[in-house]
């Protein structure tokens, strides 16, 4: 038996959440193997190398897997799924995309969202927005999962792994790079940051989220916002956390003017310590936090960040 991690990557450096990968394959029996895929990826192929539990790396490097389309890695990862037992991605935007594709490919039932591993062929996964939890066995030749960043630990470095290059194969279906936006921050990232502040539909407006930046900013803390928050246009979707946002489980989320609806608590429920901030007693954030503050936002973040001060 042998794990396929497809790990992810701007062609310079390895995210973060491949070492939580890595972690949860070695609870898989045999070795584990990482696909680096792009253009021009020795670097990130020796990130991946020096991941404790790692035993091989394999490169795919191609100038049309230069961007990360999975439309132009499906082929070569599917070739290469059929030498393994288990085939693995996170729940990230380009998992989930990527991830399908493969298992319709190898006639196979994916098993998504991951957050526990009982055996080779038991998994645990949340379904009903987080309210109960599945156990799945697979009977299929080839395992195909996707695994929430925020249910493992990130194995360490001290990796010594081989880095092989692998067949890239042209793919069937024909797409081409148009462009893309990134955007830049100086603060944590929201997926992986030690300590979180959320604001809800209750700071009112856009101007309104700078007080939240500045607690955000004395902390040195990644920013988050509920959906509520990001379809009213006050800040962009990527800060958005919930069952259709990002998962997060930091050791410290702030959640302020959020009234706690279910999608939300899916994305932070699990976050190791919990403070709510909001105005109505009666908001259902309350019955999850550790810490809260039935406060004006208005009157308390002010006096929260003169107190960090």
């Amino acid at each position: 038996m042998k794990t396929l991690i497809v790990a992810e990557h701007s062609n310079q450096t390895l995210k973060a959440d491949t070492a939580k990968a890595v972690s949860a394959a070695a609870q898989l029996s045999g070795e584990v193997h990482v696909l680096v895929a792009g253009h021009q990826v020795g670097g990130v192929a020796e990130q991946a190398a020096a991941i404790a539990g790692v035993d091989q790396v394999i490169t795919l490097d191609n100038e049309a897997a230069a961007h990360s389309l999975v439309e132009s890695l499906t082929d070569s990862v599917v070739a290469l799924a059929k030498d393994y037992s288990h085939v693995l991605a996170m729940s990230s935007s380009f998992g989930k995309d990527l991830m399908p594709r493969v298992a319709a490919l190898l006639d196979v039932a994916q098993v998504s969202d991951v957050i526990a591993i009982e055996s080779d062929d038991t998994f645990i996964h949340p379904i009903y927005a987080g309210n109960a939890l599945e156990t799945v066995q697979s009977f299929d030749d080839i395992k195909v999962l996707t695994l929430r960043a925020s249910a493992f630990d990130a194995a360490g470095e001290g990796g010594s792994a081989a880095v092989v290059a692998g067949d890239f194969v042209a793919p069937s279906v024909q797409t081409e790079f148009v462009g893309e936006e990134l955007s830049v921050s100086e603060r944590p990232d929201l997926g992986n940051a030690d300590i979180v502040v959320s604001g809800g539909r209750g700071l009112g407006s856009a101007e309104n989220f700078a007080i939240l930046e500045q607690l955000a900013d004395k902390l040195g803390a990644a920013m988050g916002a509920s959906r509520a928050a990001v379809d009213a246009g006050f800040v962009a979707n990527d800060l958005q956390v919930g069952q259709t946002g990002k998962i997060v489980a930091p050791s410290l989320y702030i959640a302020v003017g959020i009234s706690g609806a279910i999608q939300h608590l899916a994305g932070m429920k699990d976050s190791k310590v919990i403070v709510a901030i909001n105005k109505d007693p009666e908001a259902p954030i309350f019955q999850v936090a550790d810490y809260g503050l039935a406060a004006d936002l208005f009157e308390a973040l002010p006096e929260l960040t003169e107190l960090l001060n």
